[in-house]
């Protein structure tokens, strides 16, 4: 066996899938799956689970395993054990998993499994993950289609492979010595995901071309009739549209007003059984529950904005950046979201996460389930990501927008005043918009107030080493078009340090925006999450009897997809310090880690530095 890394925790030494097409289109997976367990946290890699729903059910199953002591088990079938699916917690799925927990999964054991499994029969495409988070040793991947079927492939991430034509219409792609995705130790790194190596097979029967399902067109095409009859409206649909938009002219209005409806009233709650996870409830039972999925919050959003005029359709995506290749035409994804046409010459200020089709149409991206984000404006996630405009023919994959920093904005200003013991006291506000407000709007619109005052207590410990807070008020929690206002006075003992006669005083009262890098060779994309502008304003009046004696050097530094500058002035008694930081991209390549490391290290000793004072 290869030699791998002390980090590696597992190997797959064997992967063998087969997929065999019968003449009605359906298939039956077969997969040999065996993995040595090499150190103790490669132990889950001996549970098996197989996924499977009313469509897709298992028709044999049977694992074995080798302890490392050489003792060999079999796993009868009343030792396996049915399952709801992980993180089930808001969903009603049919979904179960088979699990079984191989005895002998110490470090040196080998766990061996094969199943047999019908596959979904709602489009003819099957995806073969063939890279993850351990490495594979040796796997392949067999198409065995009818007489008169044709084939196709994309790849995502990997360089495209012939197939091996095994004759009768069978097919074989292998691979061998796959490194695994290990980013357990990596900061700041983007989705497994979306670094994975995977291959999509489109295949059809006579009369159909296998090419043409192999484009974003021909995926569209056979996603709209599933949607076609559901986004239509009803007379109670339009009715509450119509109230909503009730004296309304202005398109953004208008849209924003239903926008914020489905947003807030329609409860996420998932029910999907077979197609459901592909194909949407009807508009007017989602109306009429109050709830829905991610493309039932869509689906329904579309109904109401064309009861008043307003075309709009739904768009898939992930919501993990990367995981959509535009070159890998598939319904590989896991969310859905509404695109909203623009009238042709309409423009506002307010139109913010706006994308131009092929057709020229605009639209206006919107997440209804994203309850956090503003309408509007676009989640950090799906920010410089890819999603499929379902148009019928028209279908395209298009680039998500990349918003301003200014819409993901931190604002802090403060004023206070230093006493000779080192106390510091004085009033401080805060100002978020956008993604960085995200979880405090949560806080203070779901949380109770020890569980405020905790969160609270537990940020300002980064930059305080004691501190009491009073009168915290806040405003605009639940107003996403607003920034969320949080002011409060702090008292923070022993602040600034004696040494001698000299005083040791930080500028820069809190706030830490420090990035999380390490010192090793970066081999993966970084992921800066989203853009954003973060700016401080701090004055200290410092105590009688000092002056300075010493002030921290302004730093200015620009790395293009990010700048920081900030300076510290003395202007009588008053100590000023003012920081810009802005984030301008969402993601870089790997060999700009050194720049990142660079701006990191500039922000920490900023962060850190302090002023001398000196008794006069």
């Amino acid at each position: 066996m290869a030699t791998y890394s002390a980090e590696t925790s597992a190997v797959v030494l064997l992967d063998d899938t087969t997929l065999t097409v019968g003449a009605d289109g359906k298939g039956v997976e077969h997969r040999r799956h065996v993995v040595k367990i090499l150190r103790p946290n490669g132990r889950d890699e001996g549970v098996v689970w197989i996924p499977y729903d009313k469509d897709t059910k298992i028709l044999s199953l049977h694992v074995w395993s080798i302890a490392p002591d050489g003792k060999q088990y079999a796993v009868k079938d009343n030792e396996m054990v049915d399952v709801g699916y992980p993180g089930q917690g808001s969903l009603y799925e049919d979904i179960k998993m088979r699990a079984v927990r191989a005895p002998g999964r110490d470090p040196g054991g080998v766990i061996a499994y094969e199943y047999d499994q019908r596959k979904e029969p709602y489009l003819h495409e099957e995806t073969w993950m063939f890279q993850q988070e351990i490495p594979v040793a040796n796997q392949s991947f067999t198409l065995e289609l009818p007489p008169g079927y044709t084939y196709g492939t994309v790849w995502a991430h990997h360089d495209q492979q012939k197939a091996a034509d095994l004759e009768h219409q069978r097919y074989r792609w292998e691979m061998n010595a796959t490194p695994g995705i290990d980013l357990d130790r990596v900061p700041m790194h983007p989705s497994e995901l979306a670094l994975a190596g995977r291959m999509t097979v489109h295949y059809a029967p006579v009369g159909t071309s296998a090419d043409s399902l192999a484009t974003w067109r021909g995926i569209g095409e056979w996603y709209e009739p599933l949607m076609r009859d559901r986004v239509l409206s009803t007379p109670e649909i339009a009715a509450k549209a119509a109230a909503l938009t009730s004296g309304k002219t202005d398109f953004y209005d208008k849209t924003e007003a239903i926008g914020d409806y489905v947003q807030a009233q329609i409860r996420y709650f998932v029910i999907e059984m077979g197609i459901g996870g592909q194909q949407p409830h009807p508009a007017a039972d989602i109306f009429r529950n109050g709830y829905g999925d991610c493309k039932d919050k869509a689906t329904l959003l579309s109904a109401m904005l064309s009861s008043v005029g307003v075309h709009s359709t739904l768009m898939a995506v992930d919501h993990r950046r990367g995981v959509v290749d535009p070159l890998a035409p598939s319904i590989f994804g896991d969310h859905m979201i509404a695109a909203i046409e623009i009238p042709k010459g309409y423009e506002s200020a307010k139109l913010r996460s706006v994308i131009t089709a092929k057709t020229g149409k605009r639209y206006l991206i919107f997440d209804p389930t994203w309850d956090k984000t503003a309408f509007g404006q676009l989640e950090y996630n799906l920010q410089g990501g890819y999603g499929v405009l379902f148009e019928g023919k028209d279908t395209e994959i298009v680039e998500l927008p990349v918003l301003s920093p200014e819409l993901n904005s931190v604002k802090r200003s403060g004023t206070f005043q230093l006493a000779v013991d080192g106390t510091l006291k004085g009033s401080l506000t805060e100002k978020r918009y956008g993604d960085v407000s995200e979880r405090m709007r949560s806080l203070y619109t779901e949380s109770d107030a020890k569980q405020q005052r905790s969160f609270l207590d537990e940020s300002l410990s980064h930059d305080f080493t004691t501190v009491d807070v009073e009168d915290v008020k806040v405003e605009n929690a639940a107003s996403l078009s607003k920034e969320l206002t949080t002011s409060y006075e702090l008292t923070a003992g022993r602040y600034s340090r004696s040494m001698g006669p000299l005083l040791m005083v930080r500028p820069r009262v809190l706030g830490t925006e420090g990035l999380p890098v390490d010192r090793k060779v970066r081999l993966v994309p970084i992921d800066l999450r989203g853009t954003r502008l973060i700016h401080d304003d701090f004055t200290i009046e410092l105590p009688d009897g000092f002056a300075v004696d010493e002030l921290p050097e302004p730093v200015k530094l620009d790395m293009g997809f990010a700048s920081y500058e900030s300076s510290s002035q003395l202007t009588g008694k008053t100590l000023h310090y003012s920081r810009t930081y802005t984030v301008k991209q969402v993601s870089l390549p790997a060999d700009r880690y050194g720049d990142l490391q660079k701006l990191a290290l500039a922000i920490e000793n900023d962060e850190q530095n302090h002023a001398v004072l000196k008794k006069k």
